[in-house]
């Protein structure tokens, strides 16, 4: 193993300053918090994260957030 990659860098930098840790030490201050606020707290199971890359995709993510409330009726998981 190299050195580099023990200390937590990869060919992509340091592995502490990269959009996904920061995202995770997000998540962990949220849970940890919210966790002693309500204890079954939980993230929403089967959530993927999508990074908007170009107009297209923006486009389209804007649509399903904007059309998606009203399909909740007929959601099969909507509690």
């Amino acid at each position: 193993m190299l050195i580099r990659e023990i200390c937590g860098f990869n060919k992509f930098g340091p592995q502490s300053q990269n959009l996904a840790s920061i995202i995770r030490g997000l998540k962990i201050g949220v849970s940890k918090n919210a966790r002693a606020i309500h204890a079954d707290f939980a993230w929403q199971p089967r959530y993927h994260d999508h990074i908007i890359r170009n107009d297209h995709s923006f486009h389209k993510i804007s649509e399903y957030i904007r059309c998606n409330p009203q399909k909740w009726d007929s959601d099969k998981f909507n509690m």
